[in-house]
């Protein structure tokens, strides 16, 4: 086995080993920050600082049992969670996370930190992501219930909605790239204006990442775009009837989904792995802190902002985000055009 296959592999199972482990670390990290925005202590007994709990709640989830309606489809009921986390994973294999390596010239010559380095990430990406939506609805309509099946309902519409949005955001960051590869996109973000100002895409589209970060909460069904679980009307949305591992399996690709969303608008607005101070081979230390900032503000949304009711989600959607989204790529496509960019 050549020594570039193995590296590959480390960088596989690294990475779904990290995958793995986000769901635990973003519980953590959700109450903790629930608790100094409520100005609270959180988790505190089990471990040091409460570092344990979420070793704690997924032994308690493995030995919960496994529930099923008497009247839900048996193959469906099970098979749902199994592609919403799948999807959630498979998503994250074209983001790249660090420049390429040689890791400390172990290799002839230097790989990417990704685990695909596709030339199409983005599509790929955009594709896979919309397929997370089917493994919801599948859970509310298999589950036989009333309330699971409003839930999977109010995604796929909220999923139609801001999916548009969130296109045409990137669309205008692939204009300015130039590209379908996010490591391109990165590697075009690298350097300064002015020997000042980062050449992030971020600050030629300022419209694009508010777009962006707006339509990846609703895309992930994150507070207050969370209509699909909405706890004070529909008990627990789509995963009402889910209990144990298949209930964890929901709650580990919300996680990883999240991750994703934040890898990915690093990567395209924040400049990736490009950062003043640190060598390019030590990259990925920034792309850890920008990922980790961009997370801090999905938690701070959820304890800070009040859910909207269904029809201001949508005329939001539709009537706001949308045309906002047409007109920024329609004003950067012309300002391409017109610069030669």
């Amino acid at each position: 086995m050549s020594p570039t296959l193995i590296a590959q592999i480390v960088i596989l199972l690294f990475v779904f080993f990290m995958l793995l482990n986000s769901a635990a670390i973003m519980v953590y990290v959700e109450r903790k920050v629930a608790a100094l925005l409520q100005q609270r202590f959180g988790p505190y007994l089990t471990g040091p600082h409460g570092l344990l709990q979420p070793l704690a709640d997924v032994i308690k989830l493995m030995f919960k049992e496994e529930l099923r309606p008497k009247a839900a489809d048996a193959f469906l009921f099970t098979l749902a969670p199994v592609i919403s986390v799948t999807a959630a994973f498979a998503a994250f294999a074209v983001v790249p996370f660090g420049a390429s390596t040689t890791f400390f010239g172990l290799l002839d010559h230097p790989i990417p930190l990704q685990v695909a380095d596709v030339n199409v990430a983005v599509l790929v990406i955009f594709a896979i992501t919309s397929m997370g939506v089917y493994g919801i609805v599948l859970s509310g309509w298999s589950s036989n219930s009333k309330y699971a099946l409003l839930g999977g309902l109010r995604s796929s519409a909220q999923m139609i909605s801001y999916e548009l949005s969130y296109g045409m955001a990137l669309g205008a960051v692939l204009l300015l790239g130039n590209s379908l590869s996010l490591t391109e996109l990165v590697n075009g973000q690298a350097g300064y204006w002015f020997h000042v100002i980062p050449r992030w895409f971020v600050f030629l589209q300022p419209v694009g990442f508010v777009i962006f970060m707006i339509a990846g909460i609703a895309e992930t069904n994150r507070a207050p775009f969370d209509f699909p679980e909405a706890e004070q009307e529909l008990v627990a949305g789509y995963h009402t009837e889910y209990s144990s591992m298949r209930f964890a399996m929901f709650f580990m690709a919300e996680y990883i989904n999240m991750v994703t969303v934040s890898a990915v608008a690093t990567d395209l607005f924040l400049g990736g792995w490009h950062g003043p101070f640190l060598p390019a081979s030590l990259g990925w230390i920034w792309f850890l802190v920008k990922v980790g900032a961009l997370l801090f503000f999905y938690v701070w949304m959820r304890w800070t902002l009040p859910r909207y009711r269904y029809d201001q989600l949508m005329s939001f959607g539709w009537k706001v985000l949308l045309p906002i989204a047409a007109l920024n790529l329609l004003v950067t496509a012309a300002g391409v055009i017109y610069f030669g960019a």
